[in-house]
């Protein structure tokens, strides 16, 4: 069986540091329902912490804060830079047996996805692609106009439904988007126009610096 590792800021959680020192975790839309609908799928964390010793406990704990029940393989659990291929090559090692082209990082990242697919992973630049990268289905750019009246509060409402995210408004009428070959099917027969572009591969949607903890 596949194993999905997610990164944690910006693509699992925004990161926030309290006056006391400890991390709060703020799960990011359509994350919850990503990882219930993933509940028989076994899962893990590739992510930095940032610097100091108690960086890492401090991380664990926020993460069983924000996702209870979520992740409850230690094993699985990998806290660590990700600028180059160490820590992916470790977390492949950590499933007990599980091919490297059946494990999948999900990261926000482009480099890191790029490190990732060193190692043979399969990736995905958000929580939503994940069952996509999971079944070897790609990931596409598109930009998708929306017709007379529809706006973006049914756009949003139509993206959160399917296998699809917006990267930009570009316009009034004019939004890109990642999305699947399935969510630019639903997405036409809701009315809206999509131009697929090409595939992702190294795109990142929400791009943050290595360094970023968390």
């Amino acid at each position: 069986m596949p194993v999905i590792f997610f990164d944690i800021g910006a693509t699992l959680a925004d990161a926030h540091l309290e006056p006391d020192g400890s991390v709060t975790l703020q799960p990011r839309p359509r994350v919850m329902a990503v990882l219930d609908a993933l509940r028989k799928v076994r899962k893990g964390i590739i992510s930095y912490p940032g610097p100091g010793d108690s960086a890492a406990a401090r991380a664990a704990a926020a993460l069983h804060e924000a996702f209870p029940d979520r992740f409850t393989d230690e094993a699985l659990v990998h806290w660590g830079a990700k600028n180059n291929r160490m820590i992916f090559d470790q977390a492949v090692a950590s499933t007990g047996g599980v091919p490297a082209d059946d494990c999948v990082f999900v990261g926000e990242d482009a480099q890191e996805r790029a490190f990732a697919r060193e190692v043979r992973m399969r990736t995905a630049a958000h929580p939503v692609f994940a069952v996509a990268a999971m079944e070897n289905r790609p990931v596409l750019r598109a930009q998708i106009e929306l017709p007379v009246g529809l706006g973006r509060p049914e756009l949003t409402g139509a993206v959160n439904e399917t296998e699809a995210v917006v990267v930009q408004i570009a316009s009034e009428r004019i939004a890109l988007i990642m999305v699947t070959t399935q969510g630019a099917e639903t997405l036409e027969r809701g009315g809206f126009t999509v131009d697929v572009q090409g595939p992702v591969d190294d795109t990142a949607a929400f791009p943050i610096r290595d360094d970023q903890p968390i």
